[in-house]
């Protein structure tokens, strides 16, 4: 609501033209709430209000913006302007954004940036995507293992307005090798001539700079940090990860996931930034694998033609006994899914989870079988073999459904698919079919169908 209303302000000193009010009314807004403003202005007025942006605010500004109205705003400023903009962004918020950017305005930029910035960007490009190096910052406080208390505070002034963050500040030896870290609270608590080394933290825990981005979360996690060092595989300290860092981590991958668990090709760009022929060309590959999948369903059952000729009241719990099955492999392959993405189950756990869900399906099945026998004998006033049928293959289907929702996920992480590729509607085309194999087989059996 606060967001509306000061959107409404800034429109009035735009159409107005009071910019020494607008500029005064921008300074008195949190960052992150002016890009939003500035999203939902015209581009025009969008340019001109980043213009009136206090210089020490644009570049944060310009971060949180999403990458149509970056270029827009960037292609628009002036080779000064721009290189301005890249120089005082973080390396990795630089990075992020140059790698959504075309070459040429990429080589553009790069060569009216100063030779630090040039630097610092190309170290994190070198590192494959989703890895922690290439999410990593390069700037942060580091301390020699020698220096006292006063000169380690000193550096903090010297250098902690462009770090990251200088609440946790590591300790290096003369070849850059992390061996130590020391909290900020430590150095204002601590003697002025304590030495670092009596003080730091050295049981470090680290990251490697080719770790996975879904790792280096579960990290996050694991041990409650609000930041952590990245090293090489010599142990030498080449950047850091942040915790804010890690919450657009973690809204990545559950997009990805839940993308992938609906049947579409993940996208990097928001829905409505996306054209209708974009959008398309994620979803057609997998509706086309599902359908022609769907086609062996067919298949089955005109192979049971004369079953159903026999017996036309089959063909009316079809719909029922498919559902049945897919919902109940759909509920397990979620709840791997979901264990194995936290790494609370893997694939030495595949024999005691399937003997659990075995278990679990035998209660499910049992107690929806009853349920549905209730209602075949008092309201649908089937005959007693019908229903023996149908209760029998629910038992049936719910059995290989959780079997089957349990065991392809943890199949597929072995390997090396995401799991999530495993989840409805693929599990459930795969269970449609065994379902009506099974039903068929059932009644052919019992009600003795040629």
């Amino acid at each position: 609501m606060e967001e509306i209303k000061d959107l409404d302000v800034i429109e009035e000193l735009l159409e107005t033209k009071q910019y020494t009010r607008l500029r005064q009314k921008l300074s008195d807004i949190n960052i992150a709430d002016i890009a939003i403003i500035l999203e939902e202005l015209e581009e025009e007025e969008l340019l001109k209000t980043f213009r009136i942006l206090p210089k020490s605010m644009a570049a944060d500004v310009f971060s949180y913006l999403e990458v149509e109205n970056q270029q827009y705003i960037i292609t628009s400023l002036s080779d000064r302007e721009a290189a301005n903009i890249i120089n005082n962004l973080m390396a990795d918020d630089a990075t992020d954004f140059l790698e959504e950017m075309p070459a040429n305005i990429v080589k553009k930029l790069l060569s009216h940036a100063s030779a630090d910035t040039r630097r610092d960007i190309n170290h994190l490009l070198r590192y494959p995507e989703s890895s922690a190096g290439s999410i990593m910052t390069v700037e942060y406080v580091d301390l020699k293992e020698n220096m006292t208390v006063e000169d380690a505070i000193q550096r903090i002034r010297q250098i902690g307005v462009d770090s990251e963050t200088i609440n946790i500040c590591y300790v290096l030896d003369p070849k850059r090798t992390l061996v130590g870290t020391v909290a900020l609270r430590y150095l204002l608590i601590s003697p002025p001539d304590a030495v670092i080394a009596d003080i730091m933290h050295e049981n470090v825990i680290y990251l490697n700079t080719l770790m996975d981005q879904e790792e280096v979360a579960r990290q996050f996690q694991k041990y409650d940090f609000t930041s952590m060092p990245v090293a090489d595989n010599e142990g030498r300290l080449v950047g850091i990860i942040t915790v804010d860092d890690v919450v657009d981590i973690l809204q990545e991958e559950a997009t990805e996931d839940i993308e992938k668990m609906a049947a579409i090709v993940p996208s990097d760009r928001p829905y409505m930034k996306t054209g209708i022929f974009e959008t398309s060309k994620k979803r057609i590959p997998w509706l086309l694998l599902l359908m022609i999948s769907a086609t062996f369903t067919g298949s089955i059952i005109t192979s049971f033609e004369n079953a159903l000729s026999a017996v036309p009241m089959l063909t009316v719990f079809i719909p029922m006994l498919m559902s049945t099955s897919g919902n109940a492999g759909g509920q397990v392959s979620a709840t791997i899914i979901r264990g194995l993405s936290s790494n609370e189950i893997g694939y030495r756990d595949i024999f005691k989870i399937i003997w659990k869900e075995l278990r679990v399906a035998i209660i499910c099945g049992v107690t929806l079988a009853a349920a549905y026998f209730v209602k075949l004998m008092l309201f649908d006033k089937s005959g007693i073999d019908v229903a023996v049928v149908i209760c029998l293959t629910i038992i049936s289907a719910v059995s290989i459904a959780k079997v089957v929702g349990c065991t392809l996920p943890i199949f597929a992480k072995r390997v090396g698919i995401d799991p999530a590729v495993m989840a409805s509607p693929f599990i459930s085309t795969v269970l449609d079919a065994l379902t009506l194999m099974i039903y068929f087989s059932i009644a052919t059996q019992v009600l003795h169908l040629s």
